[in-house]
């Protein structure tokens, strides 16, 4: 296992090598000259300059090239333009509240939607089946903005549960209170989408002939669905939770600006909006490595479900 880590580790490096090279590509000779972002429309020649040399976009392409990739080696990005704010101490500040609110809601949808498969699948081909997929088609049309204003009015204004914005210092304040209903929201979301695939992965296990053995051999059909069922079908469970994780960060940043969150989500519009490139430059490589490790991850997750998945 620790050579195929090794060697997982080691492909990673051409991989980051080419989404440094593409982001600078993006960022130096297909988004223009961040100098007259920065110096707005009413700027003279000499500004310019000054801001292309306190940029450094003034020398060489490979002088500037070299620079981003030894930012990207210190996890250094410099500073904000906007805020002039280091860029490592936004993410790391940005980052704790984008998790206090994604990782809850990973695994209560995780287990909420495993358990839902499971049931919807023992009872396929049923009116409740049918029931429950035109549900999810319904889910499916309705806007995650409907579902943000209708439950921060409903649960927010008129019932007063939960606070409409805001966020604190203390972890299990957050948590408790100002995270609740944004994980609410992310939870109703999500079940319409990944219920029908995660239904899909059970019904995929269950027409194959071990099934049919299993039962031909008198075990119970809840043993056959928690314990085999659910086992083979967990490879393709991981492989879609694993892999939508690392974009889940900006994913959710709708929820954190209407919550006014500090999270990464909201970090992103914001630099955007401000056309902050070190941040958003930051952003993207980071996301980027992060998909690779929970791809690797997620590879090893398979041979811990299921001892007879080979690493090679």
């Amino acid at each position: 296992m620790y050579a195929y880590i090794f060697r997982r580790v080691w492909q990673m490096i051409p991989t980051i090598l080419g989404v440094i090279l593409l982001v600078f590509l993006l960022f130096n000779w297909i988004g223009g000259d961040p100098a007259y972002v920065l110096a707005g429309k009413i700027s003279s020649a000499e500004q310019i300059a000054n801001i292309r040399k306190q940029l450094g976009v003034d020398q060489p392409y490979y002088v500037q090239l070299w620079i981003f990739i030894k930012q990207v080696l210190t996890a250094d990005f410099g500073a904000s333009w906007s805020t002039n704010e280091a860029v490592s101490h936004i993410m790391a500040t940005r980052l704790g509240p984008s998790l206090t609110l994604l990782i809850p809601w990973l695994i209560l949808s995780t287990l909420i939607l495993i358990g839902l498969a499971l049931a919807v699948a023992y009872v396929r081909g049923s009116l409740t089946d049918r029931a429950v997929m035109i549900s999810c088609t319904v889910g499916l049309s309705i806007s995650i903005l409907v579902y943000i204003i209708v439950f921060q009015y409903v649960f927010a204004y008129k019932l007063g549960w939960f606070p409409v914005q805001g966020w604190g210092d203390g972890f299990w304040e957050n948590l408790v209170v100002y995270a609740s209903l944004p994980v609410l929201i992310l939870l109703v979301v999500s079940i319409a989408p990944d219920l029908r695939l995660f239904r899909t992965f059970v019904l995929d296990e269950i027409n194959q002939d071990y099934v049919r053995t299993a039962r031909a051999k008198g075990l119970s059909e809840n043993r056959i669905m928690w314990v085999h069922v659910l086992r083979n079908a967990s490879i393709p469970i991981i492989t879609h939770v694993m892999a939508t994780l690392p974009g889940l960060l900006i994913g959710a940043f709708l929820v954190e600006r209407f919550f006014s969150i500090p999270g990464i989500g909201r970090e992103v519009i914001l630099a955007v909006e401000r056309s902050d490139f070190p941040v958003i430059k930051a952003i993207t490589v980071y996301v980027a490595v992060a998909t690779m490790i929970f791809n690797l991850l997620a590879d090893l997750m398979y041979k811990a479900v299921d001892p007879r998945v080979q690493l090679k």
